[in-house]
């Protein structure tokens, strides 16, 4: 090691990168960004708000944002005054839901993935957790269709549905599988599949000086093993005519151009590489000759990363069928009337949905389902599907906190503003003493315009019903705002 930075480079980590990097970049270059800290960046939710009037929202903070350029929603963000001390994660529209913190580069595939495209009503996100990727594609879904989110990680499984309940989505199917299982289990049924693989994670040293201390060819190896297979279980799940998205944050072509050319080889006639040439302006400073975005972390000062956009262009032989049994599907739908009747009850407390949702019933548990999920029910077992609505009780329904985040609005008849102080005494978990009562029993407590949580009027106080699990300590916003 001659390298003396923070950032382990290992010499035959380096000769890899030497003979995968074009020759228009040089080692020095690609060395000295491995060397900067990462730019920080996010993405806009517009589910929640539009990108100008979040402009205009957090223009007092004093922040600046410079646009990136693959994705209309992102910015990178510096906050100035060594932030105060608080982290990205705890100003108020962050908890809100107003936008989420992604780093610049892995905003690309889901730019790729719809640039072009008629918007798809099914989506597979294959290895989905935190959520980042997720949480892009239904905004660009505007919530309708469905999007199936899988993550192979338990640990990961409840990050990645905080992450959907905070961004007020209402279209995602969970599940927790290995994803070599969909291409047998969901033959032919996505009309987009996003695989952001599972790498060696060369692109990442900049946020991870250590990414590379277990790095190895013969791990390398070991990877693309499984990306193949990966890859070819999407390419079998996703429907003829369909796009397929490969993305990693690794940078050589054995995880990358490598595992493409497999899958052209393995199916010749049924897919073709779809060119990212005019993604964005400059994009042509990472094409390869192939027409992938290969980029090395000193040509955009952003993480490392790989994209490769393919389109399934004919169908191909079925695999073997699952040898799992996805098990009795433990919920009933609403009738007509019955949906009507508790359709009219939520509107009450600010409640409402489109005609893309179903209701249906878990003994007393009422859930809001995509309706574009129906045919998928019975195939694989789910581990969560859209929103949890309501709990049935003798005095009628309690409403779930992510159906509020999801379904109201921050201007409804019985939304309640809170001060920058109440809110992050409501953020704490504690309940909130305003100085005029409001008039409704139950209110939609609202900060910013945006839905933070339901409260009941007891006496003189809103109790406070935000979840525990997500009560935050520590520094908040208040001082800001």
């Amino acid at each position: 090691m001659s390298i003396s930075s923070a950032a382990w480079l290992p010499d035959t980590f380096l000769a890899v990168i030497r003979d995968a990097m074009p020759e228009s970049l040089s080692m020095a270059s690609f060395i000295a960004a491995c060397q900067r800290p990462l730019r920080r960046s996010l993405r806009v939710n517009t589910l929640k708000i539009s990108v100008a009037d979040f402009l205009t929202l957090v223009a007092p903070l004093g922040w600046q944002l410079a646009p990136i350029p693959w994705c209309p929603e992102g910015f990178w963000v510096t906050t100035g005054d060594d932030d105060n001390g608080l982290p990205l994660g705890s100003y108020a529209e962050h908890l809100s839901g107003l936008y989420y913190i992604q780093e610049a580069s892995s905003m690309l595939p889901v730019s790729a993935l719809f640039d072009g495209i008629p918007a798809p009503e099914r989506i597979m996100d294959m290895a989905a957790a935190p959520g980042s990727k997720t949480t892009q594609l239904a905004a660009r879904m505007e919530n309708r269709g469905m999007i199936l989110a899988n993550e192979y990680a338990a640990s990961r499984v409840k990050v990645l549905h905080a992450n959907i309940s905070r961004c007020g989505i209402a279209n995602v199917a969970l599940t927790h599988f290995d994803g070599r299982v969909f291409g047998a289990a969901l033959p032919e049924t996505f009309d987009a599949i996003l695989l952001d693989a599972p790498c060696s994670g060369e692109g990442v040293v900049r946020k991870d000086p250590d990414a590379l201390r277990n790095w190895s060819p013969e791990s390398n190896q070991q990877i693309a093993d499984t990306q193949r297979e990966l890859i070819d279980s999407a390419f079998h799940a996703l429907k003829p005519g369909g796009t397929l998205v490969y993305s990693t944050c690794t940078l050589n072509q054995q995880e990358n151009q490598q595992i493409c050319h497999w899958l052209l080889a393995q199916y010749p006639g049924a897919v073709e590489i779809v060119p990212l040439t005019g993604l964005f302006p400059g994009a042509s400073d990472a094409l390869t000759p192939d027409g992938f975005l290969h980029v090395f972390p000193q040509i955009y000062d952003c993480e490392g990363f790989f994209v490769a956009r393919l389109r399934k262009t004919a169908a191909v032989p079925p695999l073997p069928a699952p040898r799992f049994k996805a098990g009795n599907f433990p919920f009933t739908p609403l009738s007509a009337r019955e949906s009507s009747d508790l359709a009219g009850q939520a509107a009450r407390v600010g409640l409402t949905w489109g005609d893309n949702a179903r209701l249906w019933r878990r003994d007393k548990e009422l859930w809001l389902f995509p309706e574009a999920a129906g045919p998928l029910f019975g195939k694989v077992r789910f581990s969560r599907i859209g929103v949890k609505l309501a709990e049935q009780h003798n005095k009628g329904y309690r409403w779930q906190h992510e159906a509020v985040i999801a379904l109201a609005r921050g201007d409804g008849d019985n939304a309640f503003a809170l001060t920058p102080a109440q809110a992050e005494e409501w953020y704490r978990g504690r309940d909130i003493y305003p100085d005029t009562a409001p008039q409704h029993d139950e209110v939609v407590v609202t900060f910013q315009q945006q839905p933070i949580g339901l409260a009941k009027k007891v006496g003189s106080r809103l109790k406070n019903s935000y979840p525990r699990e997500l009560v935050r300590d520590g520094k908040l916003f208040a001082a800001d705002h």
